[in-house]
């Protein structure tokens, strides 16, 4: 099931979005939304008798995190290589704030205080409910679903202040979308699904989740053994190799087998 946030003009509503996706993660064109009786994560999934065609809706960010962003890093290989470091024993963990969270057609803002804006395709993991100290093999029960994430670093501010909270921090420095896919089992990334990030069209990332050196459970249990998550926090991956600078005026599509695009384009605040 996809579950979307949209507008029509005039308040935020959810929905699920029916239709096929092609091989680069479009909905097809006679896709519509079913609009639903409020946030599923609260009130669950109660269809209305109203839906609309999905061209004339403009998507949101689909979840609006409750608390926080929790960002994984270097878990991938190649990218902690291609950027001098090794791979760490444990996942390694960092904040992004809520108000980090744009969705998809939304701008990322180039703040001026950065001169190397880099782009990051990720898969991120939706909490579906409270929970704490969650095993690995019971991951399953507190996910509500899985969307794309751009996870935009000013790569030299990270390399300046040597951790990563205004680096990643900024306002507009995570885009979620276009919406929450809440019928994978997380077996599904470890035998490997593939992740595309595209700058202006070409391919700058071309990746496979089976590459995560720690895979979803593992992620879920470390995060949640040291903090409550809250429904609608949001757990990121980690990234492929190929990560790179984007400029102002730039467009970034970041495409996940099964899931959709995510499309944004960068502009000076």
């Amino acid at each position: 099931m996809r579950i979307a946030r949209f507008t029509t003009g005039e308040d935020p509503l959810y929905g699920v979005v029916t239709g096929e996706l092609d091989e680069l993660g479009q909905p097809s064109e006679d896709s519509v939304v079913v609009a639903l009786a409020g946030d599923p994560l609260y009130v669950g999934v109660k269809l209305l008798d109203q839906q609309f065609r999905l061209p004339d809706v403009r998507l949101l960010a689909p979840v609006l995190p409750r608390s926080k962003v929790v960002g994984i890093g270097r878990n991938y290989a190649a990218h902690a290589a291609e950027l001098g470091n090794d791979v760490p024993s444990e996942p390694m963990m960092f904040l992004k704030p809520n108000t980090s969270v744009v969705g998809p057609g939304d701008p990322v803002f180039y703040p001026p205080q950065t001169q190397d804006l880099h782009y990051e395709g990720e898969l991120a993991v939706v909490i579906g409910r409270i929970c704490r100290d969650v095993p690995a093999e019971k991951a399953t029960d507190v996910i509500h679903g899985y969307t794309v994430a751009n996870d935009v670093t000013a790569r030299d501010l990270q390399r300046r202040d040597g951790h990563f909270t205004r680096a990643k921090g900024f306002d507009s420095f995570c885009p979620l979308g276009p919406w929450i896919e809440t019928d994978l089992d997380p077996q599904t990334f470890k035998d490997g699904v593939r992740l595309q990030t595209f700058l202006n069209g070409e391919v700058v990332q071309d990746g496979s989740t089976a590459d995560m050196v720690f895979d979803i459970p593992a992620l879920v249990a470390h995060v949640s053994s040291i903090m409550t998550l809250l429904p609608g926090d949001v757990i990121l991956t980690g990234t492929p190799e190929g990560v790179g600078p984007m400029e102002a005026g730039d467009e970034v599509e970041i495409s996940i087998d099964g899931l959709g695009t995510l499309t944004n384009k960068v502009a000076t605040r």
